[in-house]
């Protein structure tokens, strides 16, 4: 069952409105006593429902949710559609200059701040999760993908476990590294990461990039799974395709799979 309610968030888009989801397992109850994983992601409009998505394609998550009768919540919020660069901006843990979109001013800090002061308090307080680090997880694709490299490592006190399909790591990639070579880590933290073959399509700085951070990635010990996908594309559709293989390193001996 997907949820849908109209939040704002001040911080970053004043007063203006924007969806938020929630995914709960069939036959939840708060009267039950169980209590269930949550996942956050990036992109919310493209993860339940073809008349949202951007593109006319969502990810059709929540069919997959039922027929696999995966245990968790699944919490979303919509993400800016301002035409000057809302989404990068929104969805960037840093200023950057590029040739495409110009001068960025990366709010992804402000995002992830909200996200874990505002919107997961709402999240812990309605509905049945366990809020601990050890249940909380983060995903998102391009640029939510980005994002997910930069909370898992940045606020990794907050979550164990990330999915970065297809990440943006164009955005200011020394950044990035640094904080992936720096960043304090727990125990226990895992994270999924894809590229598409086609998105690489054989380009040499594109390979060199995603496999840099794929071992920067594995040199602090974090339990990595780096998948280049068959045919990948950055799309919908693709990451779709894909949903089994992120879904089964989050939950991978967590006792929350059934």
């Amino acid at each position: 069952m997907v949820y849908k309610w109209q939040i704002t968030i001040p911080q970053l888009s004043g007063s203006q409105p924007r969806s938020a989801y929630i995914y709960l397992p069939d036959g939840w109850s708060k009267k039950s006593g169980q209590r269930y994983p949550v996942l956050y992601m990036f992109d919310g409009h493209n993860l339940f429902f073809e008349e949202d998505a951007t593109y006319g394609k969502s990810w059709g998550l929540q069919e997959y949710m039922e027929k696999s009768r995966t245990q968790m919540i699944i919490a979303a919020v919509e993400c800016s559609h301002d035409p000057d660069n809302g989404r990068l901006s929104e969805y960037s843990p840093y200023t950057f200059d590029n040739p495409q979109y110009g001068h960025v001013v990366g709010r992804g800090q402000t995002t992830m701040e909200w996200l874990i002061n505002v919107f997961k308090p709402e999240i812990d307080r309605r509905f049945p999760t366990l809020p601990d680090r050890r249940h909380t997880f983060i995903a998102g694709s391009s640029m939510g993908g980005l994002m997910s490299l930069y909370a898992v490592t940045k606020y990794n006190h907050v979550f164990s476990r990330a999915a970065a399909l297809s990440p943006s790591l164009w955005v200011a990639p020394r950044k990035l590294h640094w904080l992936l070579r720096n960043a304090p880590l727990d125990r226990g933290t895992v994270v999924y990461m894809d590229c598409g073959s086609k998105e690489l399509g054989g380009n040499s700085q594109r390979i060199a990039l995603y496999n840099r951070t794929a071992e920067l990635l594995a040199s602090r010990k974090i339990a990595l799974t780096s998948r280049i996908v068959p045919g990948g594309t950055h799309n919908e559709a693709s990451w779709q395709k894909q949903i089994p293989f992120f879904m089964n390193t989050l939950l991978y001996e967590t006792d929350d799979r059934r």
